[in-house]
């Protein structure tokens, strides 16, 4: 017989076993099940939202040092780098639920970090030109504001006469600067009277602002010396611990402080400026 005309092979019972789901279809369906499985009845389940505090490590074992010890180390990695660009950093740790309110402020530091910041000043008339005199980069009102929404931000403070205040809130330029910590705000004392004598007052002042539990600030320049140092983080912890003080129902309190600088390794501090006794060589811890 001609192989092609071979008779039918009849079907056993075993051949007539539906055949088995294809594996694509098994996988879909899996997947399919896998993100129901968080419904209840056809409804999403609202995530609820992260409270308590910030996690802080514990202290009680922690390598410390005083500020002559951790100053001593920071220049040692900092040799060879330029004394004025290089910033000492100040990182405050705070004890704070996560949901309360931040601290944001401001601050002159008994010896200025930095004294050329560029300004701009929101102002028309007799006003725009004292701040011109008094060393504003950028001056005016509807020139500044296009610059603002093409994105040119070419400043580090921004300061509002109260004549020109409503303008500005009027062009909602507020979603542009707020994010950056731009927005002049009455609170903050950006909205002036008198923009030669704001413009002084706020140049040599440094801005903090609490993060995920901790305030940071550059509190020095790698040249000051370490009684500049020490000057500049007693007038800033002063200045924070108000800050705290100021919160209505809210508890927070400061956990640890760090120095550190532009290239260096973080020191946590013993609240010293000398090491305490003689310590042999080793660091100091309290």
């Amino acid at each position: 017989m001609h192989p092609r005309l071979r008779a039918p092979i009849a079907l056993t019972s075993a051949s007539k076993v539906s055949p088995p789901k294809p594996v694509l279809n098994f996988c879909r369906a899996y997947a399919a099940g896998s993100k129901g499985a968080g419904k209840k009845d056809g409804k999403k389940e609202k995530k609820k939202k992260g409270g308590g505090d910030f996690i802080q490590h514990d202290l009680k074992d922690a390598l410390q040092f005083s500020l002559t010890e951790a100053v001593r180390y920071i220049r040692a990695m900092e040799v060879g780098q330029n004394p004025v660009s290089v910033k000492y950093d100040l990182a405050v740790r705070l004890r704070t639920p996560k949901t309360s309110p931040i601290i944001r402020n401001r601050i002159r530091l008994p010896t200025p970090v930095r004294t050329d910041k560029r300004v701009c000043v929101i102002a028309e008339g007799k006003h725009a030109e004292a701040a011109r005199q008094a060393g504003a980069t950028i001056v005016g009102t509807d020139e500044v504001f296009e610059q603002i929404r093409k994105g040119i931000l070419d400043f580090e403070l921004c300061i509002a006469h109260e004549d020109s205040f409503k303008a500005l809130v009027a062009t909602k330029l507020g979603k542009v600067l707020g994010p950056k910590g731009l927005m002049p705000s009455p609170k903050l004392g950006t909205v002036v009277k008198n923009t030669s004598a704001a413009i002084k007052e706020l140049v040599g002042k440094a801005d903090y602002k609490e993060r995920m539990g901790v305030v940071r600030l550059a509190i020095g320049q790698l040249r000051f010396t370490e009684a500049q140092l020490a000057e500049n983080i007693k007038a800033f912890m002063g200045h924070l611990k108000k800050d705290i003080a100021a919160l209505d129902n809210v508890t927070k309190s400061i956990h640890e402080v760090v120095l550190s600088s532009t290239h260096s390794s973080g020191f946590s501090l013993n609240g010293q400026i000398e090491p305490v006794a003689a310590s042999g060589g080793q660091e100091s811890k309290q």
